[in-house]
């Protein structure tokens, strides 16, 4: 009985290899487990009382709140063809360079990522997209399954991403928990927006290592990556910037707010939300005056948030205050009017309700993975499942840097087969509080094993892009040459994450200027 926590991580494993819904699995493991443990009097059924205060925390938790808003943005921009527009108008302005599309299909990735976040809704639309158009001018099929794959992933590192919002809530527990036990009571904690600084860097630097790849293959193979057979007709400047501005508006509004410290992430998020909604509604047609309105309202209300915050309720509120507080309801509605109409046109562009569909059923993965992995740690911490895994991670040959490997190989090997919300909620918790007590920075530490999960999505044999593609990609395109076409990027991953382990400043600098 004395290793009957191991067993149980061993059970969960195999139940979820077997293809049992992850949530059940992990809420029935933990139940059986518990019982046992409580027959071998080996386990306390009255920590099974802490359940109701996890699950109150985990709903009331400010931070988790931004992911349904940040899924919603996605989808919308996936939905209202934003993607698309962006992904032709870059593929015919780099097509006449040799690795040219492969290039532009980099750089849209990046783009989509910075401004949606949403791996699946982006390696689809390339592979619908952008797939063919690169076989047509004949692409090699496994570079261009390759380039298409890691190019989506980029959502993952890239913020605003949710999988950097759920490390940044695993993180700053596992922070806490380390500096609680370092008899420290006056504690830091790590915020969303730092995370989003740290990951900044390294995720263009994800980005200029895929170029430099694309244009070397091109270049020492000139036939896997040609120039356009025939190349179209320039995009003009005009249509260039029609199709870049919508992401970068977002990407300004977003990240520009986050990181500025003008905004909540949550905040930010709604911001968002609201905006890729009336990116929307402009290209259903119609008049565009009053969702330019609205934008310039919402624009203004901001400035005036920041500036002059409007407080009518003061005793000493004076003319100039009630000036300001009748603008701010002025801004207010007219706002709220290109909100009404931005909903009515998604919505009679039957836009708006797979918007909601697919946003609740993400929403709701997300939350009952986080929900019943807390019912799990707590069962497998009552069996003292976080001892052994302390000790075994403290055994670990080379001290500190010996551990973190141990743990990176692991989460490596676990993405062969787990899902990264998977993977973030049940094992980090229990490693990343030693490997901090060990001297690693927890915001480097968390960048680090962001690139890492980021690689489960291209580990064969379930790695989420590669079932997007094969859904996405034309018949001809075998499923073996996707596989095939991801193991380059696997490799440029695991040197990206060797990088940032030989140079920790990449992931620190900026949030240490900007926080």
């Amino acid at each position: 009985m004395e290793y009957l926590d191991l067993l149980m991580f061993a059970v969960l494993i195999g139940a979820i290899l077997l293809g049992y819904p992850v949530a059940f699995t992990l809420t029935g493991v933990a139940v059986i487990f518990a019982a046992l443990g409580w027959a071998f009097g080996v386990f306390d059924v009255g920590l099974l009382g802490a359940l109701s205060q996890r699950i109150f925390g985990l709903l009331t938790n400010n931070v988790l709140i931004a992911i349904p808003l940040f899924v919603f943005m996605g989808v919308v921009l996936q939905q209202s063809r934003i993607a698309e527009d962006l992904l032709e108008t870059m593929g015919r302005l780099f097509g006449s360079l040799r690795g040219g599309l492969g290039v532009s299909v980099i750089l849209v990735g990046a783009l989509l990522a910075a401004s949606t976040g949403i791996v699946g809704a982006t390696v689809v639309a390339m592979g619908m997209i952008a797939l063919p158009t690169m076989l047509r001018n004949g692409y090699n099929p496994r570079l261009a399954s390759g380039v298409v794959c890691t190019a989506g992933t980029l959502g993952q590192i890239i913020p605003p991403s949710t999988l950097l919002i759920i490390l940044s809530d695993v993180m700053s527990n596992a922070y806490q928990q380390a500096q609680f036990r370092q008899g420290l009571f006056t504690i830091d904690t790590i915020s969303v927006g730092q995370t989003f600084a740290a990951a900044l860097l390294p995720g263009l630097l994800l980005v200029a290592i895929y170029i430099a790849y694309m244009l070397a293959k091109a270049w020492l193979s000139p036939t896997d990556a040609p120039a356009l057979v025939q190349p179209e007709e320039q995009p003009s400047r005009s249509r260039v910037f029609g199709a870049l501005i919508p992401p970068v508006v977002l990407i300004v509004a977003v990240l520009g707010s986050i990181l500025g410290g003008v905004a909540t992430p949550t905040e930010a998020a709604s911001v968002g939300a609201v905006g890729a909604l009336m990116l929307a509604a402009l290209r259903q047609g119609g008049s565009p005056h009053l969702i330019y309105a609205g934008g310039a309202a919402l624009l203004g209300l901001g400035i005036l948030a920041r500036l002059a915050p409007v407080r009518l309720q003061r005793a000493d509120t004076g003319a100039l205050d009630w000036l300001l507080g009748v603008f701010a309801m002025v801004l207010v509605a007219v706002a709220l009017a290109a909100v009404g109409q931005a909903l009515r046109r998604a919505w009679r562009a039957e836009i708006l309700k797979p918007v909601m569909t697919s946003t609740m059923t993400v929403t709701a993965m997300i939350f009952a993975t986080i929900l019943t992995a807390s019912v799990f740690s707590l069962v497998f911490r009552g069996l003292g499942g976080d001892a052994h895994v302390e000790e075994i991670i403290a055994a670990m040959p080379g001290g500190a840097d010996g551990a973190l490997l141990f743990v990176m190989a692991l989460i490596f090997v676990l993405g062969f087969f787990l899902d990264f919300v998977e993977i973030s909620v049940i094992l980090l918790p229990l490693v990343a509080p030693v490997l901090i007590l060990m001297g690693h920075d927890p915001v480097w530490l968390s960048i680090l094993i962001a690139i890492n999960l980021q690689t489960s999505f291209l580990t064969p044999p379930f790695g989420f892009s590669l079932f997007y593609l094969r859904g996405a990609a034309p018949k001809e395109v075998t499923t073996g040459q996707i596989y095939l076409g991801v193991l380059p990027f696997i490799l440029l991953q695991l040197f990206g994450m060797l990088l940032l382990w030989l140079w920790q400043p990449l992931a620190t600098v900026l949030p240490k200027l900007l926080f």
